[in-house]
């Protein structure tokens, strides 16, 4: 784990570390929690950290300033499903009725967590039913994660993983990444030829793949941490 320091007022913590491919002084505040990270060279010094950091102070304050902060699902409040607010009701089960989505008051993010779990394997498993038959090709197993850095993948054993959180955006776009993903079943790279393929099984793909490169931040900042 590495150290901490903190930098400016308001103070802002920056987590410190050591890497050794490093080869210069590299800092990174993330789009999803403002968490701010310093990487430098294995021998570099926290002297020269510092100075690194003091020297961008004003551009650290104002990015971590920028982004959103966290958005809690809450009795009360709203969750997205399917790309639409939905307001979530105190319930004896997580259940969606008539345009509300009823959750116990107790865990309550968890349960709503659990719920839209179930609900995107059950539209990501028919997507990928369907852009399979498609392409006449068959996937091994399909997964759910909770992934940060893409949206689903595909292995060379046919295995497809899909991000559960597509289940918070439009329809269209978790259909995309379905078609996505299937069309590596043909083509294992991002050739022309594998674009071809996506184009077949969605024409307007790409608006779906600009929604995602856009608000994905937005899927990610939901927290569904009931403490």
């Amino acid at each position: 784990m590495g150290r901490h320091l903190s930098i400016g007022n308001p103070p802002i913590t920056v987590e410190l570390r050591h890497s050794t491919r490093a080869k210069r002084l590299s800092l990174r505040v993330s789009r999803l929690d403002g968490r701010v990270t310093l990487t430098m060279p294995a021998r570099g010094s926290e002297r020269a950290a510092l100075a690194f950091l003091a020297e961008r102070e004003d551009w650290l304050q104002g990015h971590v300033s920028a982004v959103a902060p966290l958005r809690r699902v809450v009795i009360g409040g709203s969750v997205l499903v399917e790309g639409a607010e939905v307001p979530l009701r105190a319930g004896t089960r997580a259940v969606l009725q008539g345009g509300v989505l009823y959750a116990p008051e107790k865990a309550t993010a968890r349960r709503v967590e659990a719920f839209l779990k179930l609900r995107a394997r059950d539209r990501l498993a028919a997507a990928s039913d369907r852009y399979a038959a498609a392409v006449g090709r068959s996937y091994s197993r399909l997964s759910l994660r909770d992934t940060r850095s893409r949206w689903g993948s595909c292995s060379s054993k046919g295995g497809l993983m899909y991000s559960w959180r597509l289940i918070m955006a439009p329809p269209e776009v978790l259909d995309y990444v379905a078609a996505h993903e299937c069309a590596h079943l043909v083509e294992m790279n991002h050739s022309a030829a594998f674009w071809g393929v996506v184009a077949r099984l969605m024409p307007d793909y790409d608006v779906h793949r600009r929604w995602l490169k856009a608000n994905g931040d937005l899927l990610h900042r939901v927290s569904f941490d009931d403490s």
